[in-house]
């Protein structure tokens, strides 16, 4: 515990310093730096102790003031998400001393560096917090300082809107949050959580309450659909090494609640599990098809965020449907899927945050109709991108494989057991392969649209990324590889929260490697990696021999033209076609027509149906009405305010005299 401690310290210390550099003083920003990512390395530490030694760490003093105690604890399941927490924190600190360089910009990027080791130390007190106050103080300091970092260029009128969308959407959940507690009780609010399996009474009228406030809280920090209208604006909005750490940890905060929450009861009612599974279908299918639709580079992978959650429910409503059945391969598969994922998003979505940071930063542009080519200036940009959306798409060789191989297996065991009533389960089954395709097609667009081809704007020069950018985006991509080659290597961390949460005895969660073929998966990955370096090496052989002065003949066309290739709106017009019900989107422009046809030009806008198309709308068409009832109430006549006045009297006397 001393080494999470001092982690925490050492990022307090970090973010005190920051203020320091505002006038471009490099020893107080560098020194920052270092403090940051100390601590960053200490938490790391501290998380994997726990995991390899399987015990629960904790760090308790009286605080009189609340009557209670200031209590930290770290088990099984806080330390798989503590791990990626500081991996990519540290990663984010790396990333941003050249993405937002010091020397540039030292304003603001005091002011980045100021919040973004708080949002970090935030987020480790989240997840370690013991009991209820420590857990709320904690939530609203990695609320606010989320909010600071995503209007950090507070120039823009759209930064502001997103951050106040955000603001308002995480104290609604925080709300929720205290009812949460208020409803666990008084020993849970000031002196520690109950400890896993020891409320019994999950069949009760107040089991379901708290469940509903847990999904409602937790639901809108996590972007669970439709519960996610700050995101994508949150995440387009804030720096990019910003995003990757709200994306790909601040979020998985949200997961964390609804687990440890449901930890809690020894037995769970079967509806919570087919919820939680709905609830992960929609986000997965809905995610990924409003991030086809999108042209900002940012908002498309916030999308994906949501997919990706949707994917984590997926494995938590199976596993939560195992254990109200009592069939513990589902639960522990169910669970195994979704906590890998929390660890695999993490690090892919990180990467391709960093990614695209890498890109916006040579371009000066988010718009995909911007881009093109720039593999050509952006190669180490370009493969660490290609890793990211290797990994998300869940193929092998890479770690997003592995934690969707369990979550269908999960989906698909009531197929190997005598429980029909879990057979639904294989219904979810096309759902997530559903989801897979579509990501495919997305970051193929997204890729082919920014890498290849030529280039469709002129922009400033467009040069390759600083070494601290590219060795942040080294290590997340080490990350993924190394979980795609050697998943049993990973295996036993999370060994100890699946047995922590499900209930099952200690050897319960070895049971895995009998359930899921590691081994075959990691030779297959190995297999993978193989046939793409002999494709690589082949295709550089050809292109050795090729004359590379003698153009292919197109159709009579001697020079391309940049502007007839694929625009982001007409690679995904198909499937924006086939979702327009539920997209709304707006398509601009006229098609070609004849044998010499006039300029024309097609293009979409796509806007949150949640956000944009119902509580926006719905809110003004509110507030229009309240002002004209006030209008109407208001008479500026003396005589009527009196008569107002003795109405509110005469409704007193009456409520008085049915309460005596």
């Amino acid at each position: 515990m001393i080494l999470f401690l001092a982690a925490v310290l050492l990022l307090l210390f970090s973010s005190l310093l920051a203020p320091l550099s505002r006038n471009g003083s490099v020893f107080w920003d560098r020194l920052s730096l270092a403090a940051g990512l100390t601590g960053c390395l200490f938490g790391l530490a501290a998380a994997l102790l726990c995991l390899f030694t399987r015990e629960s760490f904790l760090f308790s003093i009286p605080w009189q003031t609340i009557a209670g105690s200031f209590s930290l604890r770290i088990d099984g399941l806080s330390a798989v998400f503590l791990v990626p927490a500081f991996l990519i924190s540290g990663a984010g600190l790396l990333y941003g001393s050249g993405y937002w360089p010091h020397s540039e910009l030292p304003g603001s990027s005091a002011w980045i560096r100021f919040f973004y080791p708080l949002l970090a130390a935030g987020i480790a007190l989240v997840l370690a917090a013991d009991n209820g106050v420590i857990f709320l103080i904690s939530w609203e300091i990695m609320a606010l300082c989320g909010y600071f970092l995503v209007i950090a260029q507070r120039e823009d009128e759209q930064n502001l809107q997103a951050g106040l969308v955000y603001l308002m959407s995480t104290h609604v959940g925080t709300l929720a949050l205290f009812a949460l507690f208020a409803l666990l009780g008084e020993n849970a609010c000031l002196v520690s959580l109950p400890a896993a399996g020891s409320l019994s009474s999950a069949m009760t009228g107040n089991a379901t309450i708290l469940f509903l406030l847990t999904l409602v809280g937790f639901g809108i920090k996590g972007g669970i659909m439709p519960l996610h209208i700050w995101l994508p604006g949150a995440h387009a909005a804030a720096p990019s090494h910003v995003s990757a750490l709200m994306s790909g940890v601040m979020i998985k905060t949200g997961i964390y609640g609804i687990l440890r929450v449901t930890s809690f009861f020894q037995a769970l009612p079967a509806w919570w599990g087919w919820l939680i599974l709905g609830l992960g279908l929609v986000s997965g299918i809905l995610g990924v098809v409003f991030a086809i639709a999108q042209h900002d580079i940012k908002r498309l992978l916030a999308y994906h965020s949501i997919e990706n959650i949707g994917i984590i429910l997926l494995g938590t409503g199976a596993a939560m449907l195992g254990k109200a059945h009592g069939v513990e391969s589902i639960a522990v598969l169910g669970m195994a899927g979704a906590l890998l994922h929390v660890v695999n998003h993490g690090l892919f979505k990180g990467l391709l945050f960093l990614s695209a940071g890498s890109m916006i930063k040579s371009t000066g542009s988010r718009q995909l109709s911007s881009y093109g080519g720039l593999l050509r200036s952006m190669p180490y940009t370009g493969l660490f991108f290609l890793g990211g959306a290797i990994a998300i798409c869940g193929l092998p060789p890479l770690n997003g494989f592995v934690s969707e191989w369990f979550v269908y297996l999960a989906l698909l065991h009531p197929g190997n057991q005598a429980t029909p009533s879990l057979n639904g389960l294989l219904l979810a089954v096309p759902g997530l392969a559903m989801i897979g395709g579509l990501a495919l097609l997305c970051f193929a667009k997204v890729f082919g649209l920014s890498f290849l081809g030529t280039p469709r704007t002129d922009l400033p020069d467009k040069r390759e990324a600083p070494v601290t950018m590219l060795a942040a985006m080294v290590i997340l991509l080490g990350g993924c590889v190394w979980i795609g080659i050697a998943p049993a290597t990973v295996w036993p961390m999370l060994s100890g929260a699946i047995s922590q949460w499900a209930g099952v005895p200690p050897a319960g969660p070895h049971m895995l490697p009998a359930l899921a073929p590691l081994p075959y998966i990691s030779f297959t990955a190995l297999l993978f990696l193989l046939l793409l370096l002999l494709l690589f090496l082949f295709s550089k052989g050809r292109g050795n021999l090729a004359d590379r002065h003698l153009s292919t003949w197109g159709c009579g066309y001697s020079g391309f033209v940049p502007r007839a290739q694929y625009s982001t709106s007409s690679f995904a017009q198909m499937i924006m076609t086939q979702y327009r019900l539920i997209l709304m989107s707006r398509f601009e422009g006229k098609t070609a027509t004849g044998l010499f046809p006039e300029e024309s030009s097609f293009s979409s806008r796509t806007p949150d149906v949640v956000l944009d198309r119902l509580l926006v709308p719905g809110c003004g068409a509110f507030a229009g009405k309240v002002v004209r009832i006030r209008r109407a109430i208001h008479q500026g006549t003396i005589g009527v305010y009196l008569l107002y006045t003795a109405l509110v009297l005469c409704l007193l006397l009456l409520f008085s005299m049915f309460i005596i």
